[in-house]
């Protein structure tokens, strides 16, 4: 048992810059796979996950003679120290926290290569590794629990004393044999914030989520965004911190040790009407770095629409019959369709006109169907009063 050189790579832990780390066995976690069965057989699953559940449950299945799992925990910032300045009339979209600043999966790898490195040095070239980062096979909160990092809340997010739910996870699997640190009692009691507070109801109650149902993987997705989801999302077009917010462990929790975190204020808080003709080289430019661009921009704009128009911008209009009139693309025509509709606040006539000669030329079926609704939506509208 590695007990002294466990007490080595804590210390060193704390120079690399990691804030939480702790170990335990690579025992199954049998608990979890009866309910991601059940949550798979449901269609609960976002489809990001690792496809093959049983290596989501047995470490054995994904490394040669796993003994040993470390858990780290880098905590991330909450806060804006410098937000944009307000302007009228400019309207602004928002991502959650966890893509503030540098990619958190880049991150996170460089801190568990350091740790390897330095393992590897103590222990010899014998040892083995592997790490991972929440695109990897294990859940990353179920190991954090086990490891004595926090507990598992309500909202399924791993809830730590110092830090709250604000923290990103990792983990790396060794053949090193080290004492196991004991597990956090579950801290939620009867509160139910989060699953009040969630506007979508994505959350039931056990620490289980119906993930297609959260409205951070509804802003992820690359399709029409479900219209159920359009007026819940607001502004934020990436992610969602909704259950963190009002979760109590969260309240006051704002960590800046990180300063490649520190969020950049026009890149995680971006004017939306740009984001509308963005161009290839410009996203990248400016979103590239963040986590929350991985799914490219298309579903960022679709995002940016949905927020105009939820804001009512009226400024926006010329912006969004471009964009049903030249966008390539049927989700951006589609969604600007609805957003015309929402921000329209009359019978106008001429936008009715340009929206039913843009019918006569649509040929996609989800385009066609958001535009046709857009025109209902707008007919039905009281007419313009002088």
């Amino acid at each position: 048992m590695q007990t002294a050189l466990k007490e080595k790579i804590i210390e060193e832990s704390k120079r690399i810059g990691i804030n939480k780390i702790g170990f335990t066995t690579a025992e199954p976690f049998s608990d979890l796979e009866s309910k991601l069965e059940a949550q798979q057989a449901k269609g609960h699953h976002s489809g990001f996950e690792h496809k093959v559940i049983k290596e989501r449950i047995y470490p054995e299945l994904i490394f040669e003679s796993p003994r040993s799992i470390i858990s780290i925990a880098l905590a991330y910032p909450t806060k804006i120290e410098n937000p944009p300045p307000r302007v009228k009339g400019e309207r602004r979209g928002e991502f959650a926290r966890a893509s503030w600043g540098m990619d958190y999966h880049d991150i996170l790898r460089e801190k568990m290569n350091q740790l390897i490195d330095y393992i590897r040095q103590e222990a010899g070239d014998t040892v083995t590794y592997k790490p991972m980062v929440d695109t990897g096979e294990l859940v990353d909160v179920a190991v954090a629990q086990r490891a004595g990092l926090g507990f598992i809340g309500r909202n399924g997010l791993l809830i730590t004393e110092e830090f709250g739910s604000y923290v990103y996870l990792g983990e790396i699997i060794t053949n090193l044999d080290f004492p196991s640190d004991e597990t956090v009692p579950f801290g939620c009691g009867d509160c139910t914030r989060c699953i009040d507070a969630c506007p979508t109801g994505a959350l039931l109650g056990d620490g289980r989520m119906n993930a297609k149902q959260c409205l951070s993987y509804q802003t992820q997705t690359k399709g029409m965004m479900p219209e159920e989801f359009r007026r819940s999302m607001g502004h934020v077009i990436y992610g969602c911190d909704i259950c963190q917010i009002v979760c109590p462990y969260n309240k006051g929790k704002h960590a800046n040790v990180h300063p490649e975190m520190e969020p950049e204020p026009e890149s995680v808080m971006p004017k939306l009407k740009p984001m509308l003709s963005i161009s290839n080289r410009e996203f990248k430019e400016q979103f590239g770095h963040m986590a929350g661009s991985w799914r490219g921009k298309k579903p960022l704009q679709r995002n940016s629409i949905i927020a105009l128009g939820n804001y009512r911008d009226k400024s926006a209009l010329p912006d969004l019959l471009r964009c049903v009139e030249r966008d390539p693309r049927p989700v951006i025509r589609g969604t600007a369709a609805w957003s015309i509709a929402k921000i329209v606040s009359y019978q106008d006539d001429m936008v009715i006109e340009f929206l039913e000669e843009a019918l006569e030329k649509e040929t996609d079926k989800e385009a066609f169907f958001e535009i046709k609704q857009a025109v209902v939506a707008i007919k039905d509208k009281r007419t313009k009063r002088n």
